[in-house]
């Protein structure tokens, strides 16, 4: 999985920790199967081994889908930050951001997140890169549906 769809999965599906540790394994079947088959064509879709798997998962891929909808990024980002009893600016820096989340924070994976994020300026200028980095992550989480808080949008 891509740094930035860990980041979507840690926030869109799993606010509670019950929630987190259910969310990866529900979503990595519909993941596979919806891709293949909703990329693949509508006669991937039709064969009998794709429709019992997609008859199977419509609540978990409903469930998270209908939650990514209305997920309050400010308030799930707050009760991680307070769980975690570390004091992070992760509304304003992408390494706190990251270490929040528990994901790797490091140089080389944040050059990664720009890769994918389609940064174009210069990566071994890491001030100006995690800048944009943050901007982008909190621009897309908004376009993801997540609800996010005017304290974490950059002008």
């Amino acid at each position: 999985m891509s740094l930035f769809g860990s980041i979507i999965s840690k926030i869109f599906g799993g606010g509670a920790a019950s929630a987190q540790a259910t969310a990866p394994h529900a979503s990595e079947t519909p993941t596979v199967s919806p891709a293949a088959t909703g990329v693949g064509g509508a006669g991937s879709g039709s064969s009998g081994a794709a429709a019992p798997s997609m008859s199977g998962t419509p609540s978990p891929t409903s469930a998270s889908t209908g939650s990514a909808a209305s997920v309050d990024v400010g308030q799930v980002l707050s009760d991680m930050a307070a769980k975690k009893g570390e004091n992070l600016n992760y509304k304003q820096s992408i390494v706190d951001l990251l270490k929040l989340l528990d994901l790797d924070s490091s140089l080389t994976a944040r050059k990664q997140l720009a890769d994918e994020l389609h940064y174009t300026g210069d990566k071994d200028d890491s001030a100006t890169m995690n800048v944009w980095l943050h901007k982008q992550v909190v621009q897309k989480l908004a376009e993801n549906g997540g609800k996010v808080p005017a304290d974490m949008q950059h002008a």
